[in-house]
């Protein structure tokens, strides 16, 4: 089992703070710079699994840069750079507390909610006679509130408005930007045999300017199906072929876990967690249509700290 970055200690040069989310580091730099670690935890159910998951946080990275650059005339990012195969650095904004979350597809989530007899879900009506995997007649947009803890809560549009959460003309702002962001996730998608089911996108404000953040289009934020066999399936009622993070949430289902007051956490033995790093770099693969390289993890800590400080050495002169 090749090394797998659970937690980073690192110290920065210019670094005033560090903020540990349930997948990424962010270290704030002086002048305004993040550096983002995309380490190798996963998390589902808003838990974290006790294990780490090898090159996870490599794949999430490149397939979120790829997919910044490529959105990048849709709306500005806040990415400058790639200075390691695990880190992102770019620019700090004031993060919008409100995950926008849109579904093509009735799965996942939407699909349980559905399951459980609900035809709402934040303030969007899901039409009747769908089975789960069924494709919406337009993609809905149902957006979440950001949880510093815990878990993120269904919001609908009215809420958010009404609540003083993101005024309204920003709001409309990120709706937009969601649906055209989606639609060419999708076109990029579709060009590599696989459909973008659902995804998740975070925005903040930079000089009073709306920014993309974080990761797009990754199997944490994001759902795949393989286009190749998808009506066939549908019809006769059997499960997607699919590249993403759900089938670590259904394991979990399947040991009890649902990150439930009193359930307990199984731990993943080491030829699921196998399973799972191929499952990512499946993705990487197919979506980007390239070989992916294994990066150097004899030594991450230490690999990280240096291609950081030797960007930092150069760049912190320069903005």
């Amino acid at each position: 089992m090749s090394n797998a970055i659970i937690e980073s200690k690192f110290n920065f040069k210019g670094q005033t703070k560090v903020y540990n989310g349930k997948v990424r580091d962010v270290y704030t730099i002086e002048n305004g710079l993040l550096v983002m670690v995309a380490s190798d935890r996963i998390s589902a159910f808003d838990h974290i699994l006790p294990k780490g998951i090898p090159f996870k946080g490599q794949v999430l990275n490149q397939v979120a840069t790829m997919f910044l650059k490529a959105t990048e005339d849709i709306v500005p990012n806040w990415l400058l750079d790639t200075p390691d195969p695990s880190v992102a650095i770019g620019y700090a904004c004031d993060p919008i507390r409100v995950e926008m979350v849109i579904r093509g597809y009735l799965s996942g989530h939407a699909a349980r909610e559905y399951k459980a007899g609900r035809r709402m879900i934040c303030g969007v009506e899901m039409p009747e006679g769908m089975i789960e995997n069924d494709r919406f007649p337009e993609p809905i947009i149902t957006p979440a509130t950001k949880a510093e803890e815990g878990h993120d809560e269904d919001i609908s549009r009215e809420d958010i408005i009404s609540k003083g959460i993101v005024p309204e003309a920003i709001y409309i702002q990120l709706e937009k930007y969601t649906r055209a962001l989606f639609q060419r996730g999708t076109e990029i998608a579709a060009k590599q045999g696989l459909i973008l089911v659902d995804t998740k996108y975070e925005f903040g404000i930079r000089n009073g300017e709306v920014i993309l953040i974080d990761e797009i289009h990754t199997p944490d934020s994001s759902r795949y199906f393989y286009s190749e066999g998808y009506e066939e399936r549908q019809k006769n009622g059997e499960e997607q072929k699919q590249l993403s993070k759900e089938f670590v949430r259904q394991w979990l289902i399947e040991n009890n876990f649902q990150g439930l007051e009193g359930q307990t956490m199984p731990v993943m033995p080491d030829d699921f967690v196998e399973v799972v790093t191929e499952r990512y770099i499946e993705l990487y693969e197919k979506i980007t249509g390239k070989t992916f390289v294994k990066s150097d993890t004899s030594n991450i800590q230490e690999r990280i700290q240096k291609n950081v400080d030797q960007y930092l050495n150069l760049s912190l002169i320069h903005i």
